[in-house]
């Protein structure tokens, strides 16, 4: 069985959570971090699925390992073979397929309450029926839905939250977190971070964030199982889920 790629663009920004699902159900995969210099596959066809993760970049950053990814993201689809994006990852999916990744208004860092459009059949499919009501953040920018995409959740802060497209889901926020990176994510020195936290009561500071994932985190990690066996559900691992 071909395993699932992983494109990690930083080593904070690892798998987490999306690792422990994925060992859990005994899903073969395959991670490259670019800061590790594993330098991102030319092509998608040793793979079965396709995952990208966060970073502190943005998506129209000139970076290579942007262009990298959005390329494996358009051969994936091409080829429908399931693609899911963690925050910066679904920022590089819409802005694969044409979308544009601007600045938020505000930036949303920690635990945001989200509002699903449940009018959609679709939620169900990828949330079931009680997904969390409070999602794990930290971004500064945000995408369009792509041409042909359906939003299927919103924030007061960010209306663009999830989009899907046939078999694949973008995503704002980090659905992969577990408490390992959250705790990672707590010491973070960055200065704009403690700015932003003065400023916008969409920022919250670490004990907030524990506080958060105290709270959160568990129901969270359920949601999590529901969008990953979405994901992978029509691929050969379907049976297995």
């Amino acid at each position: 069985m071909k395993p699932v790629l992983i494109l990690e663009h930083q080593i904070p920004e690892n798998i987490a959570y999306l690792g422990t699902w994925l060992i859990k159900n005994n899903i073969k995969f395959r991670v490259f971090n670019a800061e590790k210099d594993k330098e991102f596959p030319n092509n998608i066809e040793a793979y079965s699925a396709l995952a990208v993760m966060g970073g502190a970049m943005s998506a129209n950053d000139m970076l290579f390992t942007n262009k990298k990814a959005e390329i494996l993201i358009l051969q994936a689809m091409y080829r429908d073979i399931p693609v899911l994006g963690h925050c910066l990852g679904g920022q590089l999916m819409a802005k694969a397929l044409g979308a544009k990744i601007t600045v938020n208004g505000v930036p949303e860092i920690g635990w945001q309450k989200i509002s699903y459009n449940i009018a959609d059949p679709l939620v169900t499919e990828w949330f079931r029926d009680n997904p969390t009501d409070y999602v794990i953040h930290w971004h500064y920018d945000t995408f369009e839905i792509p041409t042909g995409a359906k939003r299927l959740a919103t924030t007061e802060a960010c209306s663009n939250q999830v989009f899907v497209i046939d078999k694949h889901i973008g995503m704002q926020f980090h659905i992969e977190i577990d408490q390992k990176k959250l705790d990672f994510w707590v010491t973070n020195k960055d200065e704009n971070w403690q700015k932003a936290i003065e400023k916008y009561k969409t920022v919250q500071d670490k004990n907030e964030m524990l506080i958060g994932a105290e709270k959160y985190l568990l129901q969270h990690q359920k949601t999590a199982d529901a969008i990953y066996s979405k994901w992978l559900s029509k691929t050969e691992y379907g049976h297995m889920l």
